[in-house]
């Protein structure tokens, strides 16, 4: 009976009426510490231009789709959710499988009872979206020991796109990365500044059998510079492009001093997009907290 009722609750918050036609899309989900002891939760969607109507306009060929991103707590019986819209003008029509890659983003507390949706529709055709949803829970960052957030992959060269902590990134889904090289970005937890420590950077492949012999590891030291909540972001390059195929990246920190190490990993499926991609930035329709009896 509780589930029947969230899912009730659910379909009314998250999208006014169900898409009729399929508009495939990909995602993926990242969380880092927010100031306050809550947590940021960070969807990185990508649609290929093939799935969305071309608009042509006076000044070129428009696509326009709607983001609608919510998390629900079960426990605390609250919801969170984003509404945003996604335009882009180009001077002539993009090649099919061109990915628009945008990103959303909504802040709530830790919590295990939490359910996510994602619902994408295309601005210019009523009725044309699509919708994902799964359990999601929502880590805690708090507390002392050394930790690390979610790895965010995106691509080099951002002029635009997700900005946290004086990064910019180009963030993607992992489903669905280009060869070419990218950037990492992870949050090191309660290393204090002057600390001395080490990152391991690795990279697996998981659809070969040798793979012992294909791991890929590199290796930083610094000391930390972490601002006064002991708090660290990083952002690294791979130069060397990876063949398509799937792998697992794994972000390793030891701290020198206390002999603490914490990790972090994140499946990358590499696709090989050669029609390209472009970032572009979502436009909030609204950004609340929305509670229930």
């Amino acid at each position: 009976m509780k589930l029947r009722r969230l899912v009730s609750i659910l379909g009314v918050v998250a999208v006014t009426s169900a898409p009729t036609f399929p508009l495939p899309f990909f995602y993926d989900l990242y969380t880092f510490r927010e100031d306050g002891g809550g947590t940021m939760v960070v969807a990185a969607i990508a649609v290929p231009v093939e799935t969305l109507r071309r608009e042509r306009r006076a000044d070129g060929i428009h696509y326009r789709f709607d983001v609608r991103f919510v998390v629900a707590d079960t426990a605390r019986r609250t919801v969170y959710r984003s509404d945003d819209s996604v335009f882009v003008a180009m001077p002539y029509a993009l090649p099919g499988e061109h990915l628009l890659h945008t990103y959303v983003e909504v802040h709530a507390p830790p919590s295990r009872a939490t359910v996510q949706r994602v619902v994408v529709t295309d601005a210019a055709r009523h009725g044309v979206g699509q919708l994902y949803s799964a359990p999601f829970p929502i880590p805690d960052y708090s507390g002392t020991e050394l930790m690390l957030s979610d790895i965010a992959l995106g691509l080099p060269g951002a002029l635009g796109g997700w900005t946290r902590r004086g990064v910019t990134l180009a963030i993607l889904p992992t489903s669905q990365f280009p060869e070419s090289s990218f950037d990492v970005y992870y949050e090191i937890y309660n290393l204090p500044a002057g600390t001395p420590y080490e990152t391991t950077i690795a990279i697996e492949p998981l659809d070969r059998s040798d793979v012992a012999d294909r791991i890929v590891r590199t290796t930083f030291s610094g000391r930390s510079s972490a601002r006064p909540d002991a708090s660290l972001a990083e952002l690294r390059r791979v130069e060397s492009a990876l063949p398509e195929g799937r792998y697992r990246l794994t972000v390793t920190v030891r701290d020198e001093t206390r002999g603490r190490v914490a990790t972090s990993a994140r499946v990358i499926d590499v696709r090989g997009w050669g029609e390209g991609t472009t970032m572009v930035p979502a436009l909030p329709r609204g950004n609340r907290r929305v509670g229930w009896e």
